[in-house]
């Protein structure tokens, strides 16, 4: 009874929170109130994904669900991105019958690295991706160390982890299971053999402490490491990318599979790469996911074109209090090569809670707006101060600096000012007062 009753009360939050728009979570948590363990008595289908990490989480679901449907299957997955308990539990109960039964064919399901420990008490994922682990959200995350600690009470021996090779926090959940897939970049022209960031958390091995020393870098920590002390190194890869052209946009997976890229980003390749290594494990034929994958372009606002003006612009999602994802995004519009103008939005911290905690944008690399390709740096929103205060601490020429407050006092000034490629750079919390003042394509 208290099954039918939670899945009813569900539902009708669900119509009333959409008029309201609070659709997502208050539901499942109205039902977990009612039925504390309604995702223990929820039948589910033999396959569940389960998709984790700092970064890159909603576009792999996205793009696992793309491909899991055009190869026939049904999906089951919280397509609005809500990803902690509350929202699982609304998606879940959502998509079974009144019985509570999930007829789809895969349950996928991304979760807040917080919150694994208390979805997957209830049942566990046979197929659990880690993308990467990153500084992320200071104020409700501490430090990686403690969301490595969260996630790993959701790790389970009857579960098939898939781990990214390159990142040396999540290969250690290895040690938590025998069943591990690895997936990785080989060796690519985009690599670095310095590191490049404004810190670097793995300096040394997290097994012993003793100094660790790297290849190549792809990005931030991730790369190809060894620690000079103690056998801790990265793991050779199960799937692969083992060849980049960024010039023709173009992947190639396990030396054979082509992927053309709508968005040519390291970011974005590790996405497919996840995509691709999940979809081959529950027996998706390489050809279909190729297929779906190539040139695909995400639904979820994370990159959008636009015009300003004279201006075309590139708009890229970087979550604020993530440093990882506004270096991602800096490097690259700088790295098209082309004259450009790049603006960057801190207005408010947070979309769910309020912050002025701004000491994460000392973790951002700007210096990557050093580039002789950057004419204009526009820093706008209430925190633009804190950004011109950070940005003094670089050797970028002051006088690329514009400092507007108001969002849309700036979008105006840029209308007005030259014709070169705009990049704007935001979090989601902020993402609508500036694209509210330009024309999306």
């Amino acid at each position: 009874m208290r099954k039918f009753l939670a899945i009813l009360i569900c539902r009708l939050a669900t119509v009333i929170g959409k008029l309201v728009g609070k659709g997502t979570s208050m539901p499942g948590k109205f039902a977990l109130k009612v039925c504390p363990d309604i995702l223990r008595r929820i039948v589910k289908p033999k396959t569940i994904i389960a998709v984790t990490g700092s970064n890159g989480k909603t576009s792999t679901v996205e793009m696992i669900a793309a491909v899991l449907k055009a190869s026939g299957k049904t999906v089951a997955y919280n397509i609005e991105g809500s990803n902690q308990i509350e929202g699982v539990t609304t998606m879940m109960l959502n998509s079974c019958t009144w019985s509570g039964k999930l007829k789809q064919d895969v349950l996928l399901i991304e979760s807040d690295e917080r919150y694994t420990k208390f979805t997957f008490k209830w049942f566990h994922p046979t197929h659990y991706v880690v993308t990467n682990l990153f500084r992320d959200q200071l104020t409700r995350n501490a430090h990686p160390d403690w969301v490595f600690d969260a996630i790993s009470e959701s790790i389970f021996d009857d579960t098939k982890l898939i781990l990214n090779a390159d990142d040396p926090m999540v290969s250690l959940f290895a040690q938590k299971s025998k069943d591990v897939v690895w997936f990785g970049l080989d060796h690519c022209e985009t690599d670095t053999k310095e590191y490049i960031g404004a810190y670097h958390d793995f300096k040394y091995c997290p097994v012993c402490g003793k100094p660790m020393e790297y290849d190549y870098y792809h990005f931030n920590h991730v790369g190809n490491y060894h620690c000079t002390s103690c056998d801790f190194k990265r793991h050779d890869t199960d799937f692969a990318v083992t060849a980049i052209d960024m010039d023709k946009q173009e992947i190639t997976v396990d030396g054979k599979e082509k992927i053309s890229l709508a968005f040519k980003s390291i970011y974005n390749i590790y996405n497919i790469l996840a995509t691709y290594t999940v979809c081959r494990l529950v027996g998706i034929d390489s050809k279909t996911i190729t297929k779906n994958t190539s040139n695909y372009v995400l639904k979820n606002g994370r990159y959008i074109t636009f015009t300003l003006g004279e201006h075309d612009g590139t708009f890229l999602i970087a979550k604020h209090e993530n440093s990882v994802a506004y270096d991602m995004s800096l490097r690259y519009a700088v790295s098209q090569g082309e004259k450009c103008s790049v603006a960057i939005i801190v207005d408010a911290v947070s979309r769910k809670y309020f912050t002025s905690e701004t000491s994460w944008l000392w973790d951002i690399h700007f210096e990557w707006l050093e580039h002789p390709c950057v004419e204009k740096v526009y820093l706008c929103g209430r925190y633009c101060n804190d950004l011109a205060m950070r940005l003094s601490f670089t050797t970028v020429p002051e006088d690329k600096l514009v400092i507007i407050e108001d969002v849309a006092q700036a979008c105006e000034q840029m209308k007005q000012n030259g014709s070169e490629h705009l990049y704007a750079v935001t979090c989601f919390s902020d993402r609508m007062k500036f694209l509210s003042a330009v024309e999306v394509k």
